[in-house]
């Protein structure tokens, strides 16, 4: 029942998908084992089919919701755009992406901007530091439109947490301004294959925008471009350490390096550990499914 595992992931975000992205999230051979297996599983009431939208729930209105939020997107969409150019004209900025729900073409008023920044090597937590200080001065630390909660380095670009929510998270992302670091980027991270055969890489890879930067970043490059650009990285990434060690003391160890990753090649902040979250949620669901249709789905891991 490899069909069941992309309806039951998307089902938690409350998201039907179509027959088309069914296959895509899916391990299926072949379109037409898809479609024949959708068809087994409504025909036993396992899931549903709703005007096009197969989903979990037999809730009609979970469509209109989705069909809102797609046209939500669209709208927002030029916005994103417009914050992405912004951002790659940040030092050592290499690359920045659309992630998050407006990269799966899902936007809410409850929704962010979530955006993925590749930097150059030694020089991420110089580029995150300037980024959130933006935020912070300018947007009076509004992350609405300027949510940066992803960085990772030139040198490091393998993904360490290999699993369905990332492979989903790594093959929706949508690829802005690069100068080649997003070409390498999904070269070490072919993992994703395993989890995803189906999904295709985001089309605007093949057509990326290049990174530009203005003379006053090649400036502030140049001067940082020695021992004291290294010096200063490794300050700002002591001092967020040391903070989110404090701010965040509820989480242990383990779940401390997942949700808040801070390394020299990588930072991440997301406090809420979504990711253990939703992997926690579906392997439930798998259970659910199990003891209700006598149907085995082998457990993910996070």
């Amino acid at each position: 029942m490899t069909l069941l595992k992309p309806l039951l992931y998307f089902s938690l975000f409350r998201y039907p998908l179509t027959e088309e992205e069914v296959f895509a999230y899916s391990e299926a051979t072949s379109k037409e084992q898809a479609k024949q297996e959708l068809e087994c599983l409504v025909k036993d009431n396992v899931i549903y089919r709703i005007n096009g939208f197969y989903l979990c729930e037999d809730d009609a209105s979970l469509i209109d919701r989705r069909l809102k939020g797609n046209k939500k997107a669209e709208e927002i969409y030029a916005k994103a755009e417009k914050v992405s150019k912004f951002i790659s004209k940040f030092p050592y900025v290499e690359g920045v992406g659309i992630s998050g729900s407006l990269s799966k073409g899902y936007f809410d008023e409850n929704g962010d901007i979530d955006f993925f920044v590749i930097t150059s090597k030694k020089r991420l937590w110089i580029a995150r530091t300037l980024l959130i200080l933006y935020k912070k001065i300018f947007l009076l630390n509004s992350k609405k439109y300027f949510c940066v909660n992803y960085f990772i380095s030139t040198n490091a670009l393998e993904i360490d947490e290999k699993n369905r929510f990332t492979a989903t998270e790594l093959l929706t992302l949508i690829p802005m301004f690069g100068n080649g670091s997003f070409h390498e980027f999904y070269q070490q991270n072919q993992w994703v294959n395993h989890y995803l055969p189906n999904k295709p890489l985001n089309e605007r890879l093949s057509h990326l925008d290049p990174v530009k930067k203005p003379i006053f970043t090649k400036l502030l490059e140049f001067i940082l471009n020695n021992s004291l650009g290294d010096y200063l990285d490794s300050v700002f990434l002591r001092i967020t350490y040391k903070k989110w060690k404090v701010k965040f003391k509820q989480l242990n160890q383990d779940q401390f390096n997942i949700a808040l990753k801070s390394t020299k090649n990588v930072s991440k902040h997301h406090p809420m550990n979504f990711q253990r979250r939703v992997i926690d949620r579906l392997n439930e669901k798998y259970d659910e499914y199990q003891k209700n249709h006598n149907i085995r789905l082998a457990k993910e891991h996070a």
